[in-house]
């Protein structure tokens, strides 16, 4: 499951995690894929079908109603520390290869995805998305032998998503 705003420039299934029920993207990774601290963006998200998962799903959704007026990415902060999710296998994606906004990957050599989270309008993300692929268009000129020598910097987000 992705939200329509998330670049893909590779092929994830390579970077999931095998021992992995759920896996989700996040805004702020720590260090650690099983540190349930990380901060999460519902925008990009691996699950495998079992019933690990479907109880999950089924106890995501329920919470809704212990914390109205939250936004579905709200109530998983809130429900992710529940020990009734401690039987579940959880993974946060790294920003080093999924990267956002928030947390932009730094290497286009191992860049995944490009997520335009902490950016607010569709025209603001259109816009920086856009910069974003113009960049990766521009990087993947290059010849494979030389893209781990050449210095890249994303031009977004600068200016309209920060």
């Amino acid at each position: 499951m992705q939200d329509a705003d998330i670049l893909w420039f590779r092929n994830p299934f390579p970077h999931f995690h095998d021992d992995a029920d759920f896996q989700i993207a996040c805004d702020t990774y720590l260090g650690s894929a099983s540190d349930r601290h990380n901060i999460p963006n519902g925008g990009f998200v691996y699950a495998r079908s079992n019933h690990r998962t479907l109880h999950f799903y089924k106890y995501w959704y329920n919470s809704k109603d212990r914390f109205p007026g939250k936004h579905d990415q709200d109530v998983f902060n809130e429900i992710k520390f529940d020990p009734f999710l401690d039987g579940l296998r959880m993974r946060f994606l790294d920003t080093a290869y999924f990267g956002g906004f928030c947390q932009p990957v730094k290497d286009l050599n191992v860049a995944i995805t490009m997520h335009a989270n902490c950016c607010v309008g569709l025209q603001t993300k259109v816009h920086d998305l856009r910069n974003v692929l113009d960049d990766w268009k521009r990087f993947a000129k290059f010849p494979m032998e030389e893209r781990s020598g050449v210095s890249f910097d994303w031009r977004s987000p600068r200016v309209r998503c920060r």
